[in-house]
Protein backbone atom coordinates (compact mmCIF):
# COMPACT_ATOMS: atom_id res chain seq x y z
CA UNK A 1 0.00 0.00 0.00
CA UNK A 2 1.14 3.41 -0.36
CA UNK A 3 1.55 5.91 1.83
CA UNK A 4 0.53 9.39 1.87
CA UNK A 5 2.94 12.09 4.12
CA UNK A 6 0.38 11.81 6.77
CA UNK A 7 0.75 8.33 7.42
CA UNK A 8 -2.45 6.87 6.70
CA UNK A 9 -2.98 4.88 2.83
CA UNK A 10 -5.63 6.45 0.73
CA UNK A 11 -7.37 3.06 0.30
CA UNK A 12 -8.10 2.75 4.21
CA UNK A 13 -9.53 6.73 3.79
CA UNK A 14 -11.65 5.25 1.35
CA UNK A 15 -12.50 2.20 2.88
CA UNK A 16 -13.76 3.93 5.60
CA UNK A 17 -15.88 6.79 3.87
CA UNK A 18 -17.55 4.11 2.11
CA UNK A 19 -18.15 1.96 5.09
CA UNK A 20 -19.73 5.32 6.89
CA UNK A 21 -21.71 5.91 3.95
CA UNK A 22 -23.39 2.82 4.08
CA UNK A 23 -23.66 2.87 7.97
CA UNK A 24 -25.69 6.46 7.54
CA UNK A 25 -27.81 5.02 4.93
CA UNK A 26 -28.67 1.85 6.69
CA UNK A 27 -29.64 4.24 9.87
CA UNK A 28 -31.52 6.41 7.03
CA UNK A 29 -33.59 3.24 6.15
CA UNK A 30 -34.90 2.48 9.76
CA UNK A 31 -36.45 6.30 10.19
CA UNK A 32 -39.79 6.51 10.29
CA UNK A 33 -40.41 9.34 8.39
CA UNK A 34 -44.05 11.09 9.24
CA UNK A 35 -46.75 11.69 6.02
CA UNK A 36 -47.56 14.95 4.85
CA UNK A 37 -50.54 15.43 6.98
CA UNK A 38 -48.57 14.70 10.45
CA UNK A 39 -45.72 17.09 8.87
CA UNK A 40 -47.79 19.46 8.98
CA UNK A 41 -49.04 19.18 12.23
CA UNK A 42 -45.63 18.76 13.75
CA UNK A 43 -44.80 22.17 12.09
CA UNK A 44 -47.68 24.05 13.42
CA UNK A 45 -46.69 23.03 16.81
CA UNK A 46 -43.39 24.00 16.53
CA UNK A 47 -44.11 27.18 14.89
CA UNK A 48 -46.78 28.24 17.73
CA UNK A 49 -44.74 26.79 20.61
CA UNK A 50 -41.85 29.44 19.03
CA UNK A 51 -44.46 32.19 18.57
CA UNK A 52 -45.13 31.82 22.63
CA UNK A 53 -41.85 31.44 24.19
CA UNK A 54 -40.62 34.74 21.95
CA UNK A 55 -44.09 36.61 23.31
CA UNK A 56 -43.22 35.48 27.07
CA UNK A 57 -39.21 36.64 26.25
CA UNK A 58 -40.25 39.80 25.32
CA UNK A 59 -43.25 40.53 27.70
CA UNK A 60 -40.18 39.50 30.24
CA UNK A 61 -37.48 42.08 28.62
CA UNK A 62 -40.60 44.69 28.43
CA UNK A 63 -41.26 44.45 31.84
CA UNK A 64 -37.30 44.48 33.22
CA UNK A 65 -36.72 47.06 30.91
CA UNK A 66 -39.49 49.28 32.20
CA UNK A 67 -38.50 48.47 35.95
CA UNK A 68 -34.64 49.41 35.05
CA UNK A 69 -36.35 52.84 33.64
CA UNK A 70 -37.87 53.68 36.94
CA UNK A 71 -34.68 52.59 38.71
CA UNK A 72 -32.80 55.14 36.53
Amino acid sequence: MAKSKTGTSQVDVVERVKRFVKGVWSELKKVHWPDRKTLLIYTGVVLAATILVAALIWIADSFLSLLLGFLR
